[in-house]
């Protein structure tokens, strides 16, 4: 009655009988001891309480015009906004802690894998030396049960140090697979379940499989109507792939030694090629500025993206191990990472000067391998997202090829010449310069048993490891 608004404590006076807030009537009451409307005597202890259920003050009269509801709604939206904003921060946090798990899951496994193999691998050895090294097992003496194991990665970087010393021979040369009217091997791949079955794509135009068991040509497949720029073996099916500056992609039957798909996702020179992890889809990147996704069986072109802020051509293109992400080069000397369900580019790595050439991941996901033409390889940390290492190799090195082993021991660069360095050390323990043209390709055998080369000189190389 005394504030003309609704009290939060409400009492009524028996001497007026009207409702007051408690606050306020008990300090008037204090300053002048009588009822504030009829002016008669009034103590505290007189008051009387009304119990009610808690009250909902009505708002201010300056919040009831259309103005101060807007704004009040716009305030309310905002909080809901950032509290949500917040939520998509947690989410996000969340989704890459559990990424990371699952990669150092993915890395423990293949690495077990791998372990188990070259154990299984070790005993074999040495169940075949024993008998023809004529050893007899001894008595067993305390003494003579010692021994010392080395592990096979020991015993083959003993026997690269013994060879650098020596002067390592090839292991054999293979001339004649393309044409010498139009000199050059310009791609180079092997089946990753048999390293032994060749791949290669030629400046003249033609994609050659080749059995280097056998040493034989298996099948000479022609159709591109320019230089083929990238191969690929498929690892389960007599099937390959080649993509060409004449803006196609075409997939192959070895047995067959036909076309059997024209794949047509791009405009321009198609400048990389690379197999999902599942065996059923392709990545294809462009000068075009696009990279493309599509399906092998049916030739169908699912999704096509280009980065619009960027602009600039496609130099090269790589699946991650695990077919989620994969990265491409462009000519402008950025690697972008792309998350491929959402299509969006989720990392870049600046850092080279010139186009990038090309770029390869390590096969327990964690590093990234990357060349272009300032005469640089650098290798990023794809867990932190930053460079930690950067090789700086000889005035106009040109770096055409880099390839991880299956086990992700060595990293293979071939460009000048050939350098194969051991991963983590990151140091150079082989190099061969026999080409005596620019080396387009590099790929490792089976457990790094030997190193395959292709070059502009027209000769594919096999170097014992």
């Amino acid at each position: 009655m005394i504030s003309n608004e609704v009290p939060e404590h409400p009492c009524v006076s028996p001497v007026s009988n009207q409702v007051f807030e408690r606050r306020l009537i008990e300090k008037y009451i204090a300053e002048n001891g009588v009822d504030p409307i009829n002016g008669q005597p009034l103590s505290e202890e007189q008051l009387i309480d009304i119990k009610v259920s808690h009250p909902i003050r009505p708002k201010a009269p300056s919040a009831t015009s259309i103005p101060a509801i807007l704004k009040s709604l716009q305030d309310e939206w905002d909080a809901v906004m950032l509290h949500s904003f917040t939520l998509r921060q947690q989410l996000q946090t969340t989704r890459q802690e559990l990424s990371h798990a699952l990669y150092q899951h993915d890395a423990a496994c293949r690495v077990i894998a791998r372990l188990t193999k070259e154990v299984t691998a070790a005993r074999e050895a040495l169940a075949t030396l024993k008998p023809q090294a004529g050893l007899i097992a001894p008595q067993a003496t305390p003494a003579s049960q010692t021994a010392a194991v080395v592990t096979s990665s020991e015993l083959r970087r003993r026997s690269w140090s013994l060879l650098d010393t020596l002067g390592r021979p090839e292991d054999s040369v293979t001339a004649g697979l393309h044409s010498a009217s139009i000199p050059g091997i310009i791609s180079l791949d092997l089946c990753p379940t048999d390293t032994n079955k060749v791949l290669t794509g030629g400046a003249d135009k033609n994609v050659v499989v080749f059995d280097r068991r056998e040493e034989q040509i298996v099948a000479t497949l022609k159709g591109h109507t320019k230089k083929v720029s990238s191969v690929i073996y498929h690892p389960a099916q007599s099937v390959v792939f080649s993509a060409s500056p004449d803006s196609t992609i075409r997939v192959w039957s070895v047995t067959g030694g036909n076309c059997v798909q024209v794949i047509r996702a791009h405009e321009a020179s198609v400048t990389g090629l690379s197999l999902h992890a599942t065996g059923d889809y392709l990545l294809s990147s462009s000068e075009d500025q696009y990279w493309a996704f599509s399906d092998i069986q049916t030739g169908r072109v699912l999704t096509k993206v280009t980065d619009e802020t960027a602009g600039c051509a496609l130099t090269c293109a790589q699946f991650h191990p695990d077919g989620l992400i994969f990265g491409t080069g462009t000519a402008d000397s950025q690697i972008k990472i792309w998350d491929l369900k959402e299509r969006t580019n989720v990392a870049n790595f600046p850092g080279h000067s010139g186009p990038v050439t090309s770029i390869a991941f390590s096969e327990n996901g964690y590093y990234l391998a990357t060349g272009a033409q300032d005469s640089s390889l650098k290798l990023w940390d794809l867990r932190k997202l930053k460079n930690f290492k950067t090789i700086t190799l000889d005035n106009n090195y040109e770096v055409k090829s880099l390839v991880f082993d299956q086990s992700g021991t060595y990293l293979a660069v071939g460009g000048s010449d050939i350098r194969v360095y051991i991963c983590k050390q990151w140091s150079e323990v082989l190099n061969f310069s026999d080409h005596s043209g620019l080396v387009t390709g590099v790929a490792f055998g089976e457990h790094a048993q030997f190193l395959a080369s292709t070059g502009m000189d027209r000769s594919l190389k096999f170097y014992s490891l």
